[in-house]
C-alpha cells in the first residue's frame, strides 16, 4: 500500500499541474501570429491582384507561391495551438459541434512532432521553388545553402518517422 501523500507534496503537485497554464500566453502569441500571417497574405493577394491588372510589376508564380506558403505556415500555428491547448493545458469545451475538427483530441505529442516537421518540409520546398524561380538574383553558393537546408530538413523528417516507427514497433 502507497503511503498517502503529506499535504506539502500535495500542494507541490496542484502548483506543478497547475503551471500548464503558463503555456496559453505562448499559444496566444501563435494566435496574433496567424492574424499577422493574414496580413501577409491580404497585403500579398493585393501585389497579386496589381500584378495581373498590370498596374504593377510582379512576378505572378512567385505571389502564388508565398500566399501558398503563408497559408501553411497560418494552417501549421493552428495545429499548434489546438493541440498544445488539448495536450498540455485543458480540453477544448466545445462538446460535439459540427465543425470540430476530426483530428481534434487525437494529436498526441508524436503525431504533432510529424505535422510539425511535415509542414517545415512543404514550407521549405515552396522557398526553395520560389529561389529557384528568381535564380539569376541568387548566387551558386546561395542556392546550395538553400538545397542543403532543405535536405536537412527531408532527412530530420525521415529520422522522425524512423524514430516514431522504431518506437511503435516495440509496443
Amino acid at each position: 500500500m502507497s503511503p498517502t501523500p503529506n499535504k506539502v507534496e500535495l500542494a507541490l503537485e496542484k502548483f506543478i499541474f497547475s503551471s500548464r497554464w503558463i503555456l496559453v500566453p505562448f499559444l496566444l502569441g501563435l494566435i496574433v501570429g496567424m492574424v499577422v500571417m493574414l496580413l501577409k497574405f491580404f497585403k500579398e493577394l493585393v501585389l497579386l491582384i496589381q500584378g495581373v491588372l498590370g498596374i504593377i510589376q510582379h512576378d505572378t508564380v512567385i505571389s502564388i507561391l508565398t500566399l501558398v506558403d503563408t497559408a501553411l505556415i497560418a494552417v501549421l500555428l493552428l495545429i499548434i495551438v489546438f493541440s498544445s491547448y488539448e495536450n498540455f493545458v485543458s480540453k477544448l469545451s466545445i462538446g460535439d459541434h459540427e465543425d470540430r475538427p476530426a483530428w481534434m483530441g487525437k494529436v498526441g505529442f508524436a503525431d504533432l512532432k510529424m505535422k510539425l516537421i511535415g509542414a517545415i518540409v512543404a514550407i521549405s520546398a515552396v522557398e526553395l521553388l520560389k529561389a529557384f524561380l528568381v535564380s539569376t538574383t541568387l548566387t551558386g553558393e546561395e542556392l546550395g545553402w538553400k538545397i542543403a537546408i532543405h535536405l536537412t530538413f527531408v532527412i530530420s523528417g525521415l529520422l522522425f518517422a524512423t524514430a516514431d516507427w522504431i518506437t511503435d514497433q516495440r509496443k
